[in-house]
């Protein structure tokens, strides 16, 4: 049964003494943090004008284009969750009502949200406001704008019908403020032309196009225009599982209101996919059209869908939002069988397989003939199953995938944001999970030093880029599609390292996914989110039950205060605790019965903690130690005069 009571939310205060030699991790760790304060001010002054809007073009066409931007200075908010300084919490706010207001004038946004395109990119876009939920949990405005954008999804609306919530299916693969875009138009993929030339075509019988070429000209008239044709007819109405990705959007204004609606939503919605996936024998559809009948508008095909095993990226687009929605519903509901569907996917997915010269492969896609793109299976998805179900048949999942080919093996650590295969920058430069879970499992011992000075690295040669003439923002070519990725390939502000070692969980998953966590941080003094100056903590050890944490206290002269938080959202509850000098030898222990554990750190000091828990028992919120006492805590949402 979920706890809701806060009288027994915070447990006594320990205090340490015991001087500590500084771990050359923990130094690292501040180094990082000091770096990332100073590249974060510079970078936001490098390609933005005082009031926070882009230096840019001055229209933008297409339904592309608004989670870009939001991409690029997401991570401000995120810094300072994890401790960046006031002026990155000013930068933050900022910088996410600026974009929204730019691109409201390009066009792309509607009331604050997007227009209208796809759970992959509304995914993308919408982590900046996931992220603005941990680092400023008090703001009206986001509190607001939470239920308003969640609202758009409840089917309760006419206006803007995206959901029926009698059949529990979105109505489009695009949707948004404006509701499901049922006829997309030639403008609407206008800025993808270019790009999408050198994708495999979004069906087998386009005229003019060799399907088995891979290749498929969006940039000719005529077959851009067959193109869009189809996709009216098969690919734009109907639920896929790309918008199982919606899940985030519903959990974050649970986590805001409390409101069952919304943690419902998130249930019903993953049960519906469970049905489809049990009606099409085990494997799920990647479409449905509006009565709920798979291959309504595709030949009764169960592939073929917007984002399905076809067009454009394969299972990567099936898998990765049933990871979201299912750890979201272990989230909400604590039962961690809600992890089953997207297990299932994986092991199907595996079953298919075959031997190629001595390694299993799996197909990534299917066509009208068949399953094909047969690869090694990504080992992330089943390594953030694992990371929430700490269960060893999530592991075993991980295990039996020769990942070593898919990664850099751990005697050559990836840099962070480069895929050891194929050195190409990977997305929002998250890759190192595969290491994380080594380190985690006991096999990487020396994993937070040397993805703590990759992370450095990899600063220095972001802000060497950003200074350089290639990154003047003046010299680009902004009539280039390409150009609005630009502010993403020159940001300095990464730090998947560091979050790993303080949070003790991987980066979050970059199409929409929540920044869960075993533990997080408070400033008791300054009663704000993120750990304190002076302070390093590095999760050592993770399982079912426990979560191993070391502090450290780098100041000579200061003592610092924080508070230790059980999960991301306080979903979790610590029960009993050890503590350890750094010889390794116990000193202490204590039963707790709190999602908050408050620390007192001498000058010089730090601590080891075995902290024993019981997971997923509390309910998920953003709510802090001092939720009660800030300004506007109790102050009611805003209502138009049309509204009741």
């Amino acid at each position: 049964m979920r706890q809701t009571n806060r009288s027994n939310s915070t447990t006594g205060t320990i205090y340490s003494r015991d001087s500590w030699t500084a771990p050359t991790w923990a130094l690292m760790e501040r180094e990082l943090i000091d770096t990332l304060n100073e590249a974060a001010v510079e970078y936001v002054r490098r390609y933005t004008r005082e009031d926070g809007t882009i230096v840019w073009r001055s229209d933008w066409p297409g339904m592309d284009g608004s989670d870009d931007p939001y991409e690029a200075f997401m991570n401000l908010s995120l810094l300072y969750v994890l401790g960046g300084n006031e002026e990155i919490q000013r930068l933050s706010r900022l910088m996410f009502d600026a974009i929204t207001w730019q691109w409201t004038e390009y066009g792309q946004i509607h009331n604050e949200f997007d227009a209208y395109y796809d759970w992959m990119h509304h995914g993308e876009g919408y982590l900046y406001f996931y992220f603005l939920g941990l680092s400023d949990p008090q703001s009206l405005k986001n509190h607001q704008r939470a239920v308003k954008f969640a609202e758009l999804y409840t089917g309760n609306n006419p206006e803007v019908p995206n959901y029926d919530a009698n059949l529990k299916l979105m109505r489009s693969p695009i949707t948004g403020s404006k509701g499901p875009r049922f006829q997309m138009t030639e403008e609407d993929w206008v800025t993808h032309r270019g790009v999408l030339d050198d994708y495999l075509a979004p069906f087998e019988d386009v005229p003019g196009v060799d399907f088995a070429s891979g290749k498929c000209k969006w940039s000719d008239d005529a077959i851009y225009s067959e193109i869009i044709s189809r996709m009216n007819e098969r690919k734009a109405k109907g639920d896929v599982p790309l918008n199982l990705n919606a899940t985030g959007l519903m959990t974050n204004a649970y986590m805001y209101t409390g409101d069952e609606t919304y943690r419902q939503w998130v249930l019903d919605y993953l049960d519906a996919w469970a049905e489809r996936t049990q009606r099409n024998g085990g494997l799920i559809p990647d479409n449905v059209g509006l009565s709920d009948t798979i291959g309504e508008y595709n030949d009764g095909k169960w592939w073929g869908g917007y984002y399905g095993y076809r067009w454009p990226h394969g299972f990567m687009s099936i898998i990765e939002p049933l990871t979201n929605a299912c750890m979201n519903a272990v989230l909400l509901s604590g039962d961690r069988s809600k992890l089953d569907l997207a297990r299932s996917q994986l092991d199907r997915n595996w079953e298919l397989g075959k031997e190629v010269n001595g390694k299993w492969l799996v197909p990534n896609k299917h066509f009208d003939s068949g399953w094909t793109d047969y690869r090694i299976q990504v080992p992330t998805y089943p390594i953030y199953l694992w990371s929430v179900s700490m269960a060893e048949e999530d592991a075993a999942r991980v295990d039996r995938i020769p990942y070593e080919d898919h990664f850099r093996s751990i005697d050559m650590p990836t840099i962070s944001g480069r895929n050891g295969v194929t050195r190409k920058e990977t997305k929002h430069y998250i890759a190192n999970t595969v290491p994380w879970y080594l380190y985690m499992r006991g096999q990487f011992p020396d994993y937070p030093e040397r993805i703590l000075q990759q992370n450095l690295e990899l600063i220095s040669i972001q802000l060497e880029k950003l200074r350089s003439p290639e990154g003047d923002p003046t010299s680009w070519d902004w009539d280039h599609p390409y150009s609005i990725h630009q502010w993403q390939e020159f940001s300095p502000v990464y730090f998947e390292g560091l979050l790993q070692m303080m949070l003790g969980a991987p980066m979050h998953i970059s199409h929409g996914g929540l920044q869960h966590a075993r533990v997080r941080y408070y400033d008791a003094v300054r009663k704000r989110c993120g750990l304190p100056e002076d302070v390093s903590a590095l999760v050592e050890a993770i399982g079912d039950e426990f979560v191993t944490l070391t502090l450290v206290n780098l100041s000579a002269f200061e003592e610092r205060e924080l508070i230790v938080q059980a999960g991301s959202f306080g979903e979790h509850q610590f029960i009993y605790m050890e503590s350890f000098n750094q010889s390794g030898r116990k000193v202490g222990e204590r039963e707790l019965d709190g999602k908050w554990l408050p620390v007192t750190l001498a000058s010089g000091a730090g601590i080891q903690l075995k902290l024993h828990m019981k997971r997923y028992v509390n309910q998920p919120t953003y709510e802090t130690p001092w939720s009660m006492e800030a300004e506007g805590a109790t102050a009611k949402l805003i209502r138009g005069r049309n509204q009741a």
